[in-house]
């Protein structure tokens, strides 16, 4: 191919307004006819697949198929029934898979009508980076850590080849060898990490010590995934936790600890932390594996802005949840979304609101639809992006 030599700019002779004008649509006219006159823009990944880690802000139905589904409400806006997600509709992860042309992910531990032919999610609600030392029981964090989910991964690697190439439903029904060096590898996981040590009465130094252990974790399994084959990673830092229900309502709280929004800023400050650390946990990665692109999305800012300008933006009540039992919050942890009970002597049911479309809390810990949307609406560009590439291109090294 031939190479085209531009001259700079500063050498080119000084042209009146008008004839600059022509100039420079001349030479765009000669560009866009003269086939060997391209631009190094990257062109889209044309991921085959996505392979995705987490907890319940990415969940498809993994902890649904281990311990029962979400109830309704839950799934009610989109799929009109529940469909494994704890929220009223679809999650970011949906809408990544819908822009890359792909299906909606199936939870792997689902065993009743999933397709993984292009990928399979690992992510269960509750899960966290390090094992927990209790029970789902317990405390309600699940038992498929970081760890477990990249020992499913790794078996489902191993076993789906073996099953594909009998042929028959098998091929139909699984990802080919070829997709695992191909596909996106998604993480979105932390948060549970956080709060886990505050609901122990943790204070937020004591959370803070533990960070770094947590980040070796993660590349750990970054580590092992890259042995498996996997390229491109696309990972979410983790959001502002204290601007939850859940935290806002179990978490003994100072007047002077809350920010002018009506978050925690103490414990968002952990999390800004725990960010920190991972970002730097993805340069390292970045030296470490040179062949493998690695994106850091910063969910953070622009979840917090959601929920700063939540009236600008056409939500309302942001420190509030669509689906509850009432009170200050609309949340109460003896009683969640689609679930009945007794608080303070009389029974209450987790009942969804009029219009979730204008809530940014579905249930008290996750978001509705309508704002995973907007989430996902800010980062699919690559504008919050650590290089800054849309998703499309998140194979390209920069």
């Amino acid at each position: 191919m031939a190479v085209l030599s531009l001259t700079p700019f500063s050498t080119f002779p000084i042209l009146s307004p008008m004839d600059s004008t022509l100039f420079f649509l001349t030479l765009a006219i000669s560009a866009s006819s003269v086939p060997w006159l391209v631009l190094a823009t990257p062109t889209s990944c044309d991921f085959p697949a996505i392979f995705n880690f987490g907890d319940s802000n990415s969940d498809t139905g993994g902890l649904s198929a281990v311990y029962g589904q979400a109830p309704p409400p839950n799934g009610e806006t989109f799929f009109h029934k529940p469909a494994g997600r704890y929220s009223d509709g679809r999650l970011v992860i949906d809408f990544m898979a819908e822009r890359l042309g792909l299906p909606y992910l199936s939870a792997y531990l689902d065993a009743v009508g999933s397709n993984f032919t292009h990928g399979a999610n690992f992510a269960t609600a509750g899960s966290t980076i390090r094992p927990q030392n209790t029970t789902f029981q317990q405390t309600g964090y699940s038992p498929i850590s970081l760890n477990i989910q990249f020992y499913e991964f790794n078996d489902f690697h191993r076993r789906s080849q073996t099953y594909r190439n009998q042929g028959g439903v098998f091929e139909k029904l699984l990802p080919k060898e070829e997709f695992f060096s191909r596909a996106l590898y998604t993480f979105d996981i932390g948060q549970n990490d956080l709060t886990a040590g505050y609901f122990l009465n943790m204070s937020g130094d004591q959370v803070r010590a533990y960070v770094p252990d947590l980040m070796n974790q993660f590349k750990t399994i970054i580590q092992y995934v890259y042995d498996q084959g996997g390229r491109s990673f696309w990972i979410h830092n983790t959001g502002p936790v204290a601007c939850l229900p859940y935290i806002l309502d179990r978490l003994p709280i100072t007047a002077g600890q809350v920010d002018h929004i009506g978050c925690v800023g103490p414990v968002n400050d952990v999390a800004k932390y725990f960010n920190t650390k991972l970002n730097e946990t993805v340069v390292e990665l970045r030296k470490q594996f040179p062949l493998a692109a690695i994106t850091y999305v910063d969910v953070y800012s622009v979840k917090y802005t959601l929920i700063s300008k939540a009236k600008e933006l056409g939500f309302v009540e942001p420190l509030k949840a669509c689906c509850g039992p009432g009170g200050k919050y609309n949340y109460n942890v003896k009683v969640g979304c689609g679930w009945k009970g007794v608080v303070d002597g009389r029974e209450v049911e987790g009942t969804s609101c009029k219009d979730p479309t204008v809530k940014i809390n579905w249930d008290g810990i996750h978001y509705t639809e309508a704002a995973n949307k907007w989430v996902f609406d800010q980062i699919v560009g690559g504008a919050f992006s650590d290089p800054p590439v849309p998703l499309a291109m998140a194979c390209h090294r920069q």
